[in-house]
């Protein structure tokens, strides 16, 4: 941003509010990466004087089933109001149980096929924008503009198709349908958003030409900031909160946690498709590993608040992770732990950046030596507030809003260009 003065999404573009058709294939009052980014920002675009239309499934997520009561959740082919005035239009969903890729795919394909007929109703958008990784969710969009005949925006919150190739969901020199797909609405999308900029640089080296970085971020006013851990303590207690899943390699610390021993703690708070096995390999390992669910609100600052030192992880086998940031980075940062970082590329940067914590490599026996270095030297746990002012001046949802507005608008309307 070119001002140096930081401004509020209330007093943004005051004149000129636009409508924006979201489609996303899970919303509030649902807990996920995209309901928890796109509830802030667009509470932000509805104080900026927008109309913000949110095209979503019935309330689901995470185990294919409805666990709300009904009037909370949706009926679909109906609109409800969210908690900012912002209007949901539910859609169907497939039922499933379980969270394998196959079945959530599915769930995602049926749900973006009954968004056409849901995203023509309505007052015409302003513009359209299809959140991914649900990669239905992008041809949803891409079919939606052309028949309303407005500007398409694609936010990969993910690196794909990269990402597809890393986890081995294509293989072979030949490139799969879902790549041909995603590349193809890429190209053709009006505006393509990322969350790092180093997956904007290589999208800009393929010849896609408007592309702008919002990374993903949080409410910094409703975060606390945690005092320090205690300068002594008997056990020493790691945590990680997040996705249980083939991109987190979390038998890592299972193994790390097994090698320590006595006098250490690992805690996995989460869901996901590789939980079974971890579960199987702490028992096998005798490792001092607790597992809870996903856990929400002041449950998690309790979790935070008997950390000594909180994990972001992604595997390093994979080239596509060199440009992805973990969400919960931000969090940890913000809320002054420890970062235990197996990490690499632009997420290993905004860790040194903002000194929140070390940065190990991804094998046990270098993650159960950092433990132990910090076991033994207590006050490297008090990682001060340089975390917190690093996410106030990058990641806060407040600002990246404005960011997020200023691009839209100079897309929709050019000649009320603002400065990005």
């Amino acid at each position: 941003m070119k001002t140096s003065r930081k401004r509020d999404a209330a007093d943004h573009n005051p004149a000129s509010p636009l409508r924006l058709m979201l489609l996303t294939h899970s919303y509030w009052p649902e807990h996920s990466p995209p309901q928890r980014r796109w509830s802030s920002l667009t509470r932000e675009f509805m104080k900026a004087g927008w109309a913000v239309d949110v095209v979503a499934p019935v309330a689901h997520y995470p185990n294919g089933r409805r666990n709300l009561p009904r009037r909370e959740a949706g009926f679909a082919f109906s609109h409800q109001p969210g908690p900012f005035k912002e209007t949901i239009r539910r859609v169907p969903y497939l039922r499933h149980l379980g969270t394998s890729p196959l079945a959530r795919f599915a769930d995602q394909l049926f749900s973006a096929v009954m968004s056409v007929p849901v995203g023509l109703g309505g007052k015409k958008p302003d513009a359209i924008l299809a959140t991914a990784p649900s990669l239905p969710t992008l041809a949803t969009g891409y079919v939606l503009s052309r028949l309303r005949r407005v500007p398409l925006i694609v936010e990969m919150r993910d690196a794909w198709p990269d990402l597809a190739r890393d986890a081995r969901l294509v293989q072979g020199s030949v490139k799969s349908v879902a790549e041909r797909a995603v590349e193809f609405v890429q190209q053709r999308a009006d505006l393509v958003v990322t969350v790092t900029e180093g997956f904007a640089e290589t999208l800009r080296n393929r010849g896609i030409k408007n592309v702008v970085t919002v990374s993903n971020g949080l409410d910094l006013n409703a975060m606390p900031f945690l005092d320090a851990p205690p300068a002594e303590r008997d056990v020493f207690h790691a945590l990680y909160l997040g996705n249980h899943g083939k991109s987190q390699r979390l038998d890592i610390l299972i193994r790390a946690a097994a090698l320590l021993g006595e006098g250490f703690h690992l805690t996995l708070v989460g869901h996901g498709t590789s939980r079974p096995q971890l579960v199987k390999l702490a028992r096998e390992l005798d490792a001092p590993v607790t597992f809870f669910p996903s856990l929400q609100g002041q449950a998690v600052v309790d979790k935070y608040r008997e950390a000594d030192t909180c994990i972001v992880s992604l595997r390093d086998d994979w080239k596509s992770f060199e440009t992805t940031v973990p969400s919960k980075t931000y969090e940890v940062l913000a809320i002054g732990r420890h970062v235990t970082a197996i990490v690499k590329g632009e997420a290993k940067r905004i860790v040194q950046e903002a000194g929140g914590g070390d940065v190990v490599p991804a094998n046990a026996e270098a993650v159960a030596e950092l433990w132990r270095e910090l076991s033994k030297d207590r006050a490297r746990l008090a990682s001060g507030t340089s975390g917190r002012e690093w996410v106030k001046a990058n990641a806060d949802y407040a600002q990246l809003a404005i960011r997020y507005m200023d691009a839209i608008s100079a897309l929709v309307r050019p000649e009320e260009r603002a400065a990005v």
